[in-house]
């Protein structure tokens, strides 16, 4: 027998920074249902062959960018090279795709990091987005490391320190719970050393009393060999609920990305 849920628009898991955290996904009618409670039951998670853009919510035959069909890629700001280059932002040129939204999303403090998720990485974020962007990329613990005024300024900033310390998640690695202990307080340190004058070339603050955050995923076991499922190969996806952490759901079967799946339409259900 199975509990079905009708079906839904699949966009990235919301969270909540509990201990452990708790995952969610978006249904209809702005409702809400827990992940966390599946662990250790057998479900399936079926893409019905629709896809609908997260923005429109027009149908359409590609996602792209993870939820977009293809006219809101091309034009939407968020969409564009410069949200995953912030160094190459081009709104003082006068050629941003949407202004306003730039505005309010990029020309607002950011914060750049450290943090470990597969290991050492530094990053950047909306100050808004703090903690749930740590958890969205499966990090054991992280730590402010400055304050600028803008997503561009982050950006150059982030180009700096990754002369010393990678920007990149190895996410095999992190799905196995592989990460080393590090002291990032005293990272942070060595950092702040070696980049103190392009900082100050930036205005930014260096965040010097921040504490260390940790995060605690609700994993009931890692798996020790990482297979990654693909919707397009197999569209229902089946198995024991072994864990949650970063976006991705850990089966006993294999892993599935669910950000990478968003717009596509999907059926949840539990077997009992």
């Amino acid at each position: 027998m199975e509990t079905n849920l009708q079906p839904f628009t699949l966009e990235k898991m919301s969270v909540i920074h509990n201990n452990p955290v708790e995952y969610f996904l978006d249904l209809p009618e702005d409702k809400k249902i827990s992940l966390n409670q599946f662990l250790g039951k057998k479900i399936h998670l079926k893409h019905t062959g629709l896809i609908f853009c997260l923005h429109c919510e027009k149908k359409t035959k590609k996602s792209f960018n993870q939820g977009y069909c293809y006219p809101c890629f091309i034009k939407l700001a968020q969409c564009d090279l410069c949200i995953m280059k912030p160094e190459t932002c081009h709104f003082s040129q006068g050629t941003c795709r949407e202004p306003e939204w730039a505005e309010s999303h990029c020309n607002i403090d950011h914060i750049v990091y450290l943090a470990n998720s597969s290991g050492l990485k530094v990053g950047i974020t909306r100050k808004t987005q703090i903690p749930v962007r740590w958890i969205d990329q499966g990090a054991t613990s992280a730590i402010p490391l400055f304050q600028v005024k803008s997503r561009f300024f982050s950006g150059l900033l982030e180009v700096a320190i990754k002369k010393y310390v990678t920007d990149r998640t190895q996410w095999q690695k992190m799905l196995k719970g592989e990460e080393e202990i590090i002291d990032l307080k005293l990272e942070r340190e060595k950092i702040f050393s070696l980049v103190e004058v392009e900082a100050k070339k930036l205005d930014a603050i260096f965040l010097k009393d921040e504490q260390v955050r940790t995060f605690q995923y609700p994993v009931l076991e890692y798996p020790t060999k990482v297979k990654s499922f693909s919707l397009e190969k197999e569209p229902t996806v089946s198995g024991v609920l072994r864990g949650i952490k970063g976006q991705y759901l850990i089966f006993d079967s294999g892993v599935i990305n669910l950000r990478k799946y968003g717009g596509y339409q999907m059926i949840l259900s539990e077997e009992k």
